[in-house]
């Protein structure tokens, strides 16, 4: 009878296990097949509209290539990321456009703060939050699916 009992308990914990994990993978599955584009970002003293009055930030995450895709409100954007869980990094941005842009600063703005990000979550409202020590120091919206 020991033996049944253990070996249905080790059956029942490694399903519980499993599913917790498939949970896991499915929020990380919120970043892909979309494309969020920035609607808060903390830090400048200036107006959001201000510092992207033509063209608001947008990302993509690619999970094949782990790499983003997109725009800083100004010239594209491409850097490598680095996911584990809800651990989320971004590496040095690639090569980018060199085009001049009339803004308040909001290139460099995003640029600055999307190195200190260490953590991501997706809230209830489908809003993707870029974390740094557990503050968010960005927030972006679903406006595509891929």
């Amino acid at each position: 009878m020991k033996k049944y009992t253990f070996a249905v308990l080790s059956v029942l914990t490694l399903l519980f296990a499993s599913c917790k994990t498939s949970k896991t993978d499915k929020s990380a599955g919120d970043l892909f097949d979309t494309t969020w584009e920035l609607e808060y970002i903390s830090g400048p003293r200036i107006a959001f509209e201000g510092l992207y009055p033509h063209k608001k930030p947008q990302l993509t995450f690619d999970q094949k290539e782990t790499k983003v895709y997109g725009n800083n409100g100004c010239n594209g954007y491409s850097a490598p990321y680095t996911l584990k869980g809800k651990s989320l990094t971004f590496g040095e941005a690639g090569p980018t456009t060199m085009m001049f842009c009339e803004g308040g600063g909001g290139e460099q703005e995003f640029l600055k703060q999307i190195k200190l990000v260490t953590s991501y979550s997706v809230d209830k409202d489908g809003k993707l939050n870029l974390i740094h020590e557990n503050v968010p120091v960005m927030r972006f919206k679903k406006v595509a699916k891929q």
